[in-house]
């Protein structure tokens, strides 16, 4: 799972994680769990193709093999969505698709004034996502915030769907790349931190932001949802990560300083440039 696609993206570090082998890396949830892997290498876990036929007390799969005295099937076959208390062509208004405006607002109504926080899978951290879903939903509900018109949301529907299909396959959940929709989400409602001015105001910070994890902080920089301790937060985040990891005292290293950093972010363009033009 590759979700740094573009140069912009690289302060989002992706988690290994185990994947169903029937399908690509990229067509399933990840789950986070590594008891599988370990099973399958002590020989507990066995993995076969689809199942041809049942008998009796015996599967048979389609590269021939068997099993034999099995006990239970279990029949995983996951689960549908439905919204019994809402018309379904507020949800699905085409196809049997779900089709909600960044997964937030149905296109078929007179007024915006409903809302479905928190069903996009954006295969990140869900809580940051939902809270940016309601501050936006909450500036669109008091006129702050004015939606496009149905046809443009149906254009972005569908330039979404196709990329959804690329990426994750078919699929009845609303899935999505985290940095991209936590960042359209942010510029909405102005939360999204600006990486230049940063560079221009605080460069420690805007290395921090750009190269490092992306974490929820960013989305406290600014906006309706500011805080002040979001600066430190960031600054700090890698201090937190390697506390747990440490078992005895050890005297802290220095710090470098802003000029430092941005000076090591700038060598590596210079000595690739420097690289071509000694082989052109």
């Amino acid at each position: 799972m590759d979700c740094c696609k573009y140069f912009l993206e690289m302060r989002y570090f992706t988690a290994k994680a185990f994947f169903s082998f029937l399908h690509s890396t990229l067509r399933k949830e990840p789950v986070f769990n590594d008891e599988p892997p370990s099973h399958m290498l002590c020989g507990t876990v066995s993995i076969k193709p689809s199942v041809k036929e049942f008998t009796e007390t015996s599967a048979t799969f389609e590269d021939g093999t068997m099993f034999e005295a099995i006990d239970v099937v279990i029949f995983a076959t996951g689960y549908g969505y439905a919204y019994p208390f809402l018309d379904d062509s507020i949800i699905k208004s085409r196809n049997n698709e779900v089709t909600l405006f960044k997964g937030i607002f149905p296109l078929l109504m007179e007024k915006p004034t409903l809302a479905v926080i928190d069903l996009v899978w954006s295969l990140g951290a869900a809580i940051p996502t939902a809270d940016l879903q309601t501050h936006w939903t909450v500036k669109v509900f008091a006129d702050s915030c004015t939606l496009p018109t149905t046809n443009e949301m149906m254009d972005d529907i569908d330039e979404k769907m196709g990329k959804k299909l690329k990426w994750f396959g078919q699929s009845q959940t609303l899935q999505t790349d985290y940095i991209t929709y936590v960042d359209e989400l942010g510029s909405f409602i102005g939360a999204k931190p600006s990486i230049p001015w940063l560079f221009l105001t605080d460069p420690q910070l805007a290395l921090e932001v750009h190269f490092h994890p992306c974490s929820p902080y960013q989305l406290r920089l600014m906006g309706p949802g500011k805080w002040n301790g979001a600066r430190n937060g960031i600054l700090t985040q890698w201090d937190r990560t390697v506390k747990p990891t440490r078992t005895r005292a050890v005297s802290e290293s220095k710090r470098p300083q802003p000029f430092y950093n941005l000076l090591k972010t700038l060598l590596f363009p210079v000595l690739l440039l420097a690289v071509l033009l000694a082989f052109y």
